[in-house]
C-alpha cells in the first residue's frame, strides 16, 4: 500500500473502509481549514519540514478537504510564542519544541527531553507504549493543547564553543545559548543561558553577543555555519538525549475535528515523528565530515563537566517533585521507564554497537576494505567522533 492510500485509509476509520473508492472518500470528508505555525525557519530543512510533511499527509489523505497551512517562524508570531498562538486561538496549531516554554513551568520540557533523560528510541517506547502520551497530555490539555509527538532529532551535539573547555573553570561566565532546562544546569555550573530563536543563533555568535551556542547537530549545524565564528565542537549534548518536537493543537479546535480527522493527525504526526530520526540519522555522519574538513575541532565534554551538569541536574529534579505542579507524576513515570530502557539497551545494543565501532577503528568495515556501500568517502572524521582520545588532541 503507498503512502496516499495509507493516510486516506486512517482518516476514515479501517482497513475496510479500503474498498470505498475516492470519491466517496472525498463527499463524507468535511472542509476544514487550519493554519500551522512553526518555531523554526524554512532555512532549516528537516525540523522545518516535519510540519510540511505533516500538511501533506493530511491534505493528500483528505484528498484536500482537510487543508492545513505552515507559516515559518516570523510569519504569524515570532518562534517562540509558538505555543502562545495556538493557546490562544490565533492558530489552530503549531510546530515547536516544548521546551521552549519552561519560563510558563518546567513540566513543559518533559514533552521534548530532559538533561539525561531518555534517547530517542527510549522516548518513543514511552510515549507510546508506556503511557508518556496520556500523561503529557494530562498536563497539557490543562494548557488548552493537545499534544502529539511529530520529529525527533536523536542525541544532541554539544554545541559550539569560540574557546576550549579544557574544565568546569572554563565554563564559568560564559554567555550560550541553550534551550530549555539546560539552561538551568549550565546556569549552575556557572554559564550564563540565553534564550534565542533558531534563525537569531548565528548573528548573536558572530557580533559576539554570546560565546557558545547549542543547536541540534551536524547537518543543521552545518547549514547554519557556525564552524566559521565558534570552531570548537562539544559533544555530547548531555542535557539532550532525544529532542522531540510537538504538534500542539488548539484543544477546542482539535475536539471539534471530525473523529477520522483526529485519527489520522495522530498518524501523520506519529509518521513525521519516525521519519525524521531517520532523515537525521542518514545525513548526520555526511555533514559531520564536511564540517571537520571546513574546520571543526571536535572535542568531548571533560569529565569534570559532564559529572558537575548530573549532579545539578539531580538536584533540580529534586526541587521540582517537591514544587513543580505536574513534574512529578509525568518524571516518575519516564524515569521508571529510563531504568529499565537502559538495562536492555546495554545488554545487545550497545555491546553490538562496541562492537562494530572497533571493527571501524580497524579500517575493517566492508565500506573500507573495499569501498563497497561507502557514503561520503573512508574513515575519516566521521569514524573518529566516538573515540575522545583521537579528537580531544
Amino acid at each position: 500500500m503507498d503512502r496516499r492510500s495509507f493516510f486516506r485509509t486512517a482518516a476514515i476509520g479501517g482497513a475496510g473502509s479500503l474498498t470505498l473508492a475516492a470519491p466517496a472518500i472525498a463527499q463524507s470528508s468535511p472542509q476544514v481549514q487550519w493554519r500551522c505555525t512553526s518555531s523554526f525557519p524554512k532555512g532549516l530543512d528537516t525540523v522545518y519540514g516535519g510540519a510540511e510533511d505533516l500538511a501533506r499527509y493530511v491534505r493528500e489523505a483528505t484528498d484536500g478537504a482537510f487543508d492545513i497551512q505552515v507559516f515559518a517562524a516570523g510569519e504569524i508570531v515570532p518562534g517562540l510564542q509558538a505555543a502562545d498562538a495556538a493557546q490562544n486561538g490565533t492558530v489552530e496549531m503549531c510546530h515547536t519544541a516544548a521546551y521552549y516554554f519552561v519560563g510558563k513551568s518546567p513540566t513543559w520540557a518533559l514533552g521534548t527531553v530532559i538533561p539525561f533523560g531518555l534517547n530517542a528510541r527510549g522516548m518513543n517506547a514511552w510515549l507510546y507504549y508506556g503511557g508518556g502520551a496520556d500523561a503529557l497530555n494530562t498536563f497539557y490539555n490543562q494548557q488548552g493543547l493537545q499534544f502529539m509527538a511529530a520529529g525527533n532529532t536523536g542525541t544532541q551535539m554539544g554545541g559550539w564553543f569560540r574557546e576550549e573547555i579544557g574544565g568546569l573553570q572554563d565554563m564559568q561566565g560564559l554567555q550560550m545559548r541553550v534551550a530549555g532546562l539546560g539552561g538551568r544546569i549550565m546556569e549552575a555550573l556557572g554559564v550564563v543561558p540565553q534564550q534565542i530563536a533558531g534563525g537569531d543563533v548565528y548573528a548573536a555568535l558572530e557580533r559576539g553577543a554570546i560565546d557558545a551556542t547549542e543547536w541540534v547537530g551536524p547537518y543543521d549545524d552545518n547549514r547554519l555555519g557556525f564552524q566559521r565564528v565558534a570552531p570548537y565542537y562539544y559533544y555530547p549534548g548531555w542535557w539532550e538525549g532525544n529532542a522531540t518536537l510537538s504538534v500542539f493543537c488548539n484543544k477546542e479546535a482539535y475536539d471539534a475535528l471530525p473523529e477520522s480527522y483526529r485519527s489520522l493527525l495522530e498518524t501523520a504526526a506519529r509518521a513525521v515523528n519516525t521519519d525524521m530520526l531517520a532523515e537525521y540519522d542518514y545525513k548526520n555522519p555526511t555533514a559531520l565530515r564536511e564540517l571537520v574538513d571546513n574546520g571543526a575541532e571536535l572535542r568531548r565534554f571533560p569529565d569534570d563537566v559532564m559529572e558537575a551538569g548530573y549532579e545539578a541536574t539531580l538536584d533540580l529534579y529534586s526541587d521540582f517533585r517537591q514544587n513543580v505542579d505536574g513534574w512529578a507524576e509525568i518524571y516518575d513515570s519516564m524515569m521508571a521507564f529510563q531504568s529499565e530502557h537502559f538495562l536492555w539497551t546495554q545488554v545487545a545494543e550497545q555491546n553490538f554497537a562496541a562492537f562494530m565501532q572497533q571493527k571501524q577503528s580497524e579500517g575493517r568495515l566492508p565500506a573500507q576494505i573495499d569501498g563497497a556501500g561507502a557514503v561520503g568517502g573512508g574513515s575519516a572524521a566521521g569514524s573518529d567522533a566516538g573515540s575522545s582520545e583521537s579528537t580531544d588532541q
